[in-house]
């Protein structure tokens, strides 16, 4: 289990490597091109439920931090749509992995 952490305040939260490393490519890109946008998650159950959200900029201070060496592979449908979820006026909803359909990832 990872986690991305976020800015002074040591916001930290808990995804798994993969989703992580999902989120780690949908984030740089939108904050490599200097895009600002809201970041919403829903929250484990161990935590209240509910869901938080972030204001991410380019000055975020952000660590993604991973428990494993390996990198996962990459499914380019779950960057898409997560990635259209980013570009949306509601920012980047986290959401988990769709169904790989015949696609190698």
């Amino acid at each position: 289990m990872g986690s991305l952490v976020y800015g002074n305040s040591s916001i930290e939260v808990a995804f798994d490597d993969r989703a992580l490393m999902h989120l780690q490519i949908v984030i740089t890109n939108k904050l490599r091109r200097n895009e600002s946008f809201i970041f919403t998650w829903v929250n484990a159950p161990e935590l209240g439920s509910g869901r938080s959200t972030i204001w991410l900029d380019p000055s975020s201070t952000l660590y993604y931090r991973y428990s494993g060496s390996r990198i996962p592979s990459i499914n380019r449908g779950w960057v898409e749509m997560l990635m259209l979820s980013a570009n949306s006026a509601s920012g980047l909803f986290f959401t988990p992995e769709p169904p790989i359909h015949g696609i190698a990832s």
